[in-house]
């Protein structure tokens, strides 16, 4: 039992014996005692620690004699605590006699109570109070800080290979060091490096299309030749020839036309050669004689330049030179024809395996319209070459005729003309009809000028009729948007950036129109 438990005790046995002493031994009944008026107040037996005891919570503890000075304010004196549980101790345990005594020990008993709450308060405000000093558990006084001693410098690693291996993290498997994090794609390192290998790369790329500039014109054209040959080949594989019949068809028709145009244009050049080199010294003899040209000859000695020009060596290298460039062209064209027409073959035999190699690269969620809109892209170019084909082919048979009636020679040589400059847009026909004009007048002034009326004529009938119905049902594409793509294409790649002008301002209308303008609507 602890010092309270032995106190209540005692403090609870005294009035119950009391009470207990029945009146017969002698002895009066003690009454109980009245109410204390100051019950906080202890009787004159307690001393100065008793006193320090009863100070309430909270308050500054006075100075107590023998506790070793005075205390600071807030703080509570540790030898009070101890003096006020002797104390309460010794009254509770002091033997009462009488009814003075009793009265003195029911006195000091709630005083005693009172004093232990109070210091257990007063513990727990010591206790904040220490928590609350900066100087750390158990301690009421701060005591100074102690001054640290400096650390050690750590070694560099690039002198100290121990602490290379330590701080790079080098083990049994990692004898070099744990590698670290890789760079991330938001490093400016790898930012500039991926956007200067970007450039590199577009720069190598545009480099390597300038350098092989004709053989991506050449591949371009025999595709474009395969897409307008096809509708030919489905026609053919529709009335029971399988597709390798089919394209051997078709191609044969292609080389018997250009078999058929070179024959009729050697004979006339090489015919006219001959005759030129024949007549020559005719021709300078009639110069001579003529009397506007012997005047001329006589003021400005025209016969005589021309004869020294001709005579001069650099005048005959530089003719030279220029017959071995026509030379080289006439076997680069040769071999560039060649070329194209078999890209054309292997083009047109395996058309079908390209268009759905192209379609795949298309997700499979979309594949199927792409495939609708590549097909009726093909189909707009298919019909665009055979649509220029048919108009060539009206053009030359036309001019074939007209020439023929009005006697100019080499009919068919110059109708063969006609059609193929026919193929290029907006200027091809006009070209074609200045070059049968042409020989026209060398054959007889009402020669040419019928032939100039004639092309007029043909032209407007052309430009308004016969051009209208054949790619009003390929192309159909506005006249104006014809002449931009026309003017752009022959500025790009010339001839055959006309040529091809056309159908791709086609394609890209119908993209357009099918893709571009519905999703504007729906948004």
């Amino acid at each position: 039992m602890n010092r309270i438990d032995r106190r209540r005790g005692v403090a609870d046995e005294t009035p119950r014996n009391e009470q207990a002493t029945p009146p017969g031994d002698g002895a009066r009944p003690v009454p109980d005692p009245a109410p204390d008026p100051a019950p906080d107040v202890v009787e004159e037996g307690l001393t100065s620690d008793d006193e320090a005891a009863s100070v309430p919570a909270g308050e500054p503890v006075p100075d107590v004699p023998g506790a070793g000075g005075g205390a600071r304010p807030g703080d509570v004196a540790p030898d009070a605590v101890e003096d006020a549980d002797a104390a309460g101790d010794a009254a509770v345990r002091t033997r009462v006699k009488g009814a003075k005594g009793a009265r003195v020990a029911r006195a000091r008993i709630p005083s005693a109570r009172n004093a232990r709450a109070r210091l257990a308060d007063a513990k727990a405000a010591r206790s904040e109070a220490i928590r609350a000093r900066p100087g750390g558990p158990g301690a009421l006084v701060p005591r100074p800080a102690e001054p640290e001693e400096p650390a050690e410098p750590v070694p560099d690693p690039a002198h100290d290979v121990e602490q290379r291996k330590l701080e790079a993290g080098a083990d049994h498997r990692f004898p070099f060091g744990r590698p670290g994090l890789p760079l991330g794609r938001a490093h400016p390192f790898v930012f500039g490096f991926t956007a200067a290998l970007g450039v590199i790369t577009a720069w190598l790329l545009v480099k390597a299309a300038v350098s092989a500039k004709s053989v991506l014109i050449m591949i371009v054209v025999a595709l474009f030749l395969a897409i307008g040959l096809n509708p030919a080949v489905e026609r053919l594989k529709r009335l029971g020839l399988s597709r390798g019949w089919a394209v051997a068809a078709v191609f044969f028709g292609v080389l018997l036309f250009l078999t058929g145009f070179v024959a009729s244009l050697i004979p006339p050049l090489a015919e006219q050669v001959a005759d030129l080199s024949k007549n020559l010294p005719d021709y300078i003899n009639q110069l001579r004689t003529n009397p506007r040209i012997a005047r001329w000859d006589q003021h400005y000695h025209l016969l005589q330049q021309a004869q020294d020009k001709i005579n001069d060596s650099k005048f005959q290298q530089d003719a030279a030179r220029y017959a071995l460039d026509v030379g080289k062209q006439a076997l680069t064209g040769t071999f560039q024809t060649l070329t194209v027409l078999i890209l054309t073959l292997y083009f047109l035999g395996s058309l079908p395996q390209i268009k759905t190699f192209f379609y795949q690269l298309a997700p499979r969620s979309r594949r199927a319209r792409v495939a609708l809109l590549g097909d009726e892209i093909l189909e707009r170019i298919g019909g665009y070459v055979a649509g220029q084909f048919t108009i060539a082919f009206i053009a030359g048979v036309t001019s074939y005729i007209f020439l023929e009636i009005l006697g100019v020679p080499y009919a068919l040589a110059l109708a063969l003309i006609v059609a193929v400059t026919d193929l290029i847009p907006l200027v091809g026909a006009t070209i074609g009809a200045a070059v049968v004009c042409l020989v026209a007048f060398l054959t007889g002034t009402a020669e040419g000028i019928a032939a100039i009326v004639f092309y007029v004529v043909y032209q407007q009938v052309e430009n308004y009729l016969v051009y209208p119905r054949v790619m009003k049902r390929t192309v159909d594409v506005q006249p104006a948007v014809t002449v931009v793509a026309a003017l752009i294409g022959g500025t790009l790649l010339g001839v055959v950036g006309a040529l091809l002008a056309i159908p791709t301002a086609a394609a890209i209308s119908l993209i357009i129109r099918e893709v571009l303008v519905p999703r504007q609507e729906s948004l």
